[in-house]
C-alpha cells in the first residue's frame, strides 16, 4: 500500500490535456523524481498530486481515495522554485505552516528551530528574510515545508535559478536531510543530475505524458524509447540487425561492425536500435589495452569541450559519441583526425525494436 498513489490522473487546461499519468505512486521514505524538458507538464502533474489543481482520475493516500482535500493539504508540504516568504525574521517564516494550522506558539518555535538546524541555517533565525540569499531563502522554504512534519513534501524545481556551487551544496544537503527525516518526497526536476543523486524511482514526462515510469538507474540505462533515451542522455541509438542470438549473448550487425549484448531481443524482429550511454565509452589509444568484448577502431571526427567533461565524436565504421574526463583527454593527448580505440561492456547497450521511420 502506497503512502500516495495516483492512477489514471489527467490534468486539463483550457479544455486542453496538459499532463497525463497512468500510474504514479510513492512510498514512506522514498523520493520520486518527475524529470521532464521544460513545458513537458511537470508542473501541472505536481499540483495535481497536491490537489491544488483540477484532475480526473484517482489519487489514493494510504490505500483510501482521498475525498477530503482540506485535510488531505494538511498532511502534505509544497515548495515552489521561488521562496514565498514573508518580511518577517526567518524563524517566523519557518514556523509560518504551524501558526496557520494554529499550533501553540512553543510548539512551532521548537519545529522551526530543529528544521532550520537540520537544514544548516539556524544561525540565521534572527535575520530578515528580505536579507537573505537566493539559496538560504530556498533553505528556509524547505525547512518551513519540513517544520510541519508532512507526510509527503512536493517540490517544484526548488534548486532552480541557483548558482552552481549554491546548487551543489543544496542537493546535497537536502539529500542528507530527506534521509535523516525519512519522509516520502517528489520532486519535479528538468536537471538528470539532480535526479540521479537525489531520486530512488524517476518517472519521464514528455509532451504530457509520463512515458516511463521505474528505478532511477534502470530508466537512465534502459530508457523506454528514443525520445526518452535523447532527453536522459543516451546520445547513441544506433539502427541495427540482429545476426544471432544465444541465451547468453545478441550479437548486432551496426554498419561493418557486430556489437555484443547481454540483452535479450526485443519484440518485433530483426531490425532494432542499440543505445549506448556516451559515459559507458572507454577511449584508449591502442587495442591491446581493451579486454572488451566490444573494442572498435575509431578515429576522432570532433573534441568538444563542455563544463567538466569533453565530448568526442567518433567514426568506427559507424557513428559513436563518447564522454571523457578533461583530465584524460590531456593524458591520452586526443585531438581530432586521431586514431582511438572505442570500448565498452556487452552489458552495457540497450535494445530497443526500430520501426520504419528510425
Amino acid at each position: 500500500m502506497s503512502l500516495l498513489e495516483a492512477r489514471g490522473l489527467v490534468v486539463e487546461r483550457g479544455g486542453r490535456e496538459v499532463a497525463r499519468a497512468e500510474h504514479l505512486a510513492v512510498e514512506r521514505g522514498e523520493l520520486v523524481a518527475i524529470l521532464g524538458p521544460n513545458g513537458a507538464g511537470k508542473t501541472s502533474l505536481l499540483l495535481a498530486l497536491a490537489m491544488l489543481l483540477p484532475a480526473r482520475g484517482e489519487l489514493r493516500a494510504d490505500g483510501a481515495t482521498i475525498s477530503d482535500p482540506l485535510a488531505y493539504r494538511r498532511r502534505i508540504g509544497v515548495v515552489f522554485q521561488r521562496p514565498l516568504l514573508l518580511d518577517r525574521s526567518v524563524r517566523e517564516n519557518a514556523a509560518l505552516g504551524l501558526a496557520l494550522r494554529g499550533a501553540p506558539r512553543a510548539d512551532r518555535e521548537r519545529a522551526a528551530s530543529a528544521a532550520l538546524e537540520r537544514l544548516g541555517i539556524a544561525h540565521l533565525a534572527g535575520r530578515r528574510a528580505t536579507r537573505l540569499s537566493g539559496g538560504e531563502a530556498q533553505r528556509v522554504s524547505i525547512a518551513r515545508a519540513l517544520a510541519t512534519a508532512p507526510d509527503v513534501l512536493l517540490l517544484d524545481e526548488p534548486f532552480g535559478g541557483l548558482d552552481a556551487p549554491t546548487h551543489d551544496a543544496l542537493v546535497a544537503d537536502f539529500g542528507r536531510v530527506l534521509h535523516e527525516a525519512g519522509v516520502a518526497t517528489i520532486l519535479v526536476t528538468h536537471d538528470r543530475d539532480e535526479a540521479l543523486t537525489l531520486a530512488d524511482r524517476v518517472a519521464v514526462i514528455i509532451d504530457g505524458r509520463v512515458r516511463q515510469y521505474g528505478p532511477a538507474d534502470e530508466v537512465f540505462s534502459r530508457p523506454a524509447d528514443e525520445a526518452i533515451a535523447a532527453f536522459v542522455g543516451v546520445e547513441n541509438v544506433l539502427p541495427g540487425t540482429i545476426e544471432r542470438s544465444t541465451d547468453e549473448m545478441t550479437v548486432v550487425r551496426v554498419g561493418p561492425a557486430a556489437i555484443s549484448v547481454t540483452e535479450q531481443p526485443p519484440f518485433g524482429g530483426e531490425r532494432v536500435l542499440v543505445l549506448i550511454a556516451p559515459d559507458d565509452v572507454v577511449i584508449s589509444r591502442a587495442r591491446g589495452s581493451s579486454s572488451e568484448r566490444n573494442a572498435f577502431e575509431g578515429r576522432i571526427v570532433r573534441v568538444e569541450t563542455i563544463g567538466r567533461r569533453v565530448r568526442l565524436s567518433l567514426d568506427c565504421g559507424f557513428p559513436l559519441v563518447a564522454h571523457v574526463t578533461r583530465q584524460s583527454a590531456r593524458e591520452l593527448s586526443l585531438r581530432e583526425g586521431e586514431p582511438v580505440v572505442a570500448s565498452f561492456k556487452a552489458t552495457e547497450p540497450h535494445l530497443l525494436p526500430r520501426g520504419r521511420g528510425s
